[in-house]
């Protein structure tokens, strides 16, 4: 196995260890939800899982994904998709990717997850983390917290956690991603923040024009994990810590009105669905984040 074959295995094997450990953690929420007359009668979600094709343009097959999702109790409805493709980019959308304007043949591997919450007082979240190769490879990825209703504590928790994680790999590494967090995750025409942040790196492994790092594979594999090893430690601390409180009607027309933003953020400016859309991806798998109900005024 060449080196590059090499890459695309542990990376899109590490997705899918991601997804499954992830899973199980938020079907366990799940059960501690279990018996709250807050959630309602029934029993506690479970994950159900959906395989996808994808035909690639040039009639070759073009790798697939799994779509999770669960619409439970405590979750009111939350996706953990992986996918694995390759194949070739439409000629527009190849000038716009690093390394596939004279040759568009692409792999790409990631996980992505968008959970929204019954309780207007848990926060919403978001992570992906993913793997793309041309003729050059790096790495993407982070993780915002979504709350319709802030909390100081637990936005100082979970920006603490991705410090944590930063400082791990890079002196200014948290520095720059919260920085590129706060700048990606903000809508325009709103003039306001998605959420209260998080990291958010892209190109990783490309060096200038990139996220300025040297072309370590090893180590930007090594802090992709580690976006995923943190998110696990430091959301559902957030979500056991919010579960048992009381929300009223106004609470949660407070909540519809924050996923009212979330789903024109999505819809409007977020490269993840763009990519998905523009690479003939699973529309259903890619549409995912959008939440279960909003509203406008």
């Amino acid at each position: 196995m060449n080196d590059l074959a090499e890459r695309r295995v542990r990376a899109s094997a590490w997705f899918r260890d991601l997804r499954d450990r992830i899973c199980a953690e938020f079907e366990r929420l799940e059960d501690e939800a279990a018996g709250d007359e807050r959630y309602g009668p029934g029993a506690p979600g479970r994950f159900v899982y959906t395989d996808w094709d994808r035909p690639d343009p040039s009639g070759e097959p073009g790798g697939g994904g799994t779509m999770g999702l669960m619409k439970g109790r405590l979750f009111e409805k939350v996706g953990v998709n992986i996918s694995v493709v390759e194949g070739v980019f439409e000629p527009e959308f190849a000038r716009s990717i690093p390394g596939a304007a004279d040759d568009p043949r692409f792999f790409a591997a990631g996980i992505s997850l968008v959970a929204h919450m019954k309780n207007p007082h848990v926060p919403a979240v978001h992570m992906n983390t993913r793997y793309l190769a041309t003729t050059t490879d790096w790495f993407g990825g982070g993780a915002d917290l979504n709350p319709p209703l802030p909390r100081a504590e637990d936005t100082a928790d979970w920006l603490s956690a991705w410090q944590d994680c930063c400082d791990r790999h890079g002196p200014d590494h948290y520095e720059r991603f919260k920085a590129w967090c706060d700048e990606y995750f903000y809508i325009p025409h709103r003039k306001r923040a998605r959420g209260v942040g998080g990291i958010f790196y892209d190109r990783l492994g490309l060096g200038e024009g990139g996220a300025g790092q040297s072309e370590d594979w090893a180590g930007n594999f090594a802090f992709t994990r580690d976006v995923g090893e943190t998110f696990l430690a430091a959301y559902p601390p957030l979500v056991r810590r919010n579960m048992a409180r009381d929300w009223s009607a106004e609470d949660r027309a407070a909540q519809l009105r924050y996923r009212g933003l979330y789903a024109e953020f999505n819809l409007v400016y977020d490269r993840g669905t763009q990519f998905g859309l523009k690479t003939g991806g699973n529309v259903d798998a890619i549409l995912m984040s959008l939440p279960p109900l909003a509203a406008w005024e």
